[in-house]
């Protein structure tokens, strides 16, 4: 077991989370155009809460995309810097494996296509399968993440629920289905909690990066990230 500092910023959703050897506490906030001004001071907030330093941590971890271009520099930005400062490593998590894992705490259900909208008249999408084991939550890809316009894609064989906001297009996407999704969870956002879960299986199989190559996911090709030296200091 570790203890894992995660955050996502990925969509108009702020959340911060800690996974302290299995204990997850979280601070969630539906926050649009804020992350910037909030995310420090909820990291540091909960780190205080938790009467917890940086130094004292085993790993930090982030929502690494896809999802918005900016929310997801701002996440990148921010771990870049207290990685290298506390010289920590990072687990960069896929943001539609936490909503699936979200999706999979809510309703038990297994199968999960995860959506979130891409605008454009775009969504980013990923099929996966949800399990707990041994007291850890696993989520294994089944369908490749993409960036894709719903009445592109072809059908699909394995019956799945649905999750994220990609889900505004549900009429196009159930009607993909071998049988109608029970549950279509189109509110829900991708949680730092989640993050912090998957990233404590990620720790223990040793998935682990540096600060450096702490990138996000964007899917989409035109979209490029520049690494840059750390501009956080040590905290």
């Amino acid at each position: 077991m570790a203890v894992i500092l995660a955050l996502d910023t990925s969509t108009p959703a702020c959340s911060v989370a800690l996974n302290i050897n299995g204990v997850v506490l979280e601070d969630f906030r539906m926050a649009p155009r804020l992350h910037n001004d909030l995310i420090l001071p909820m990291i540091d907030q909960l780190l205080q809460q938790a009467e917890l330093r940086l130094a004292d941590l085993d790993a930090i971890a982030f929502g690494r995309g896809p999802g918005s271009f900016t929310g997801l520099r701002i996440s990148a930005g921010i771990v870049q810097g207290l990685a290298y400062g506390a010289d920590l490593p990072v687990i960069p998590v896929s943001t539609l494996a936490a909503l699936s894992l979200e999706g999979f705490q809510k309703t038990g259900r297994n199968d999960w296509l995860a959506a979130l909208d891409a605008r454009m008249g775009e969504i980013y999408m990923g099929g996966y399968h949800v399990n707990k084991v041994e007291g850890c939550y696993e989520v294994t890809p089944v369908i490749e993440e993409c960036v894709v316009k719903p009445e592109a894609l072809q059908g699909f064989t394995t019956a799945f629920d649905g999750v994220g906001s990609g889900w505004c297009y549900q009429e196009t996407l159930s009607a993909l289905l071998p049988e109608l999704p029970m549950n279509v969870l189109v509110d829900l956002a991708p949680r730092a909690s989640c993050v912090a879960e998957l990233a404590q299986l990620a720790f223990e199989k040793g998935q682990l990066i540096s600060a450096y190559d702490a990138i996000p996911t964007y899917l989409r090709d035109e979209i490029s990230w520049e690494k840059q030296a750390p501009r956080i200091g040590k905290r």
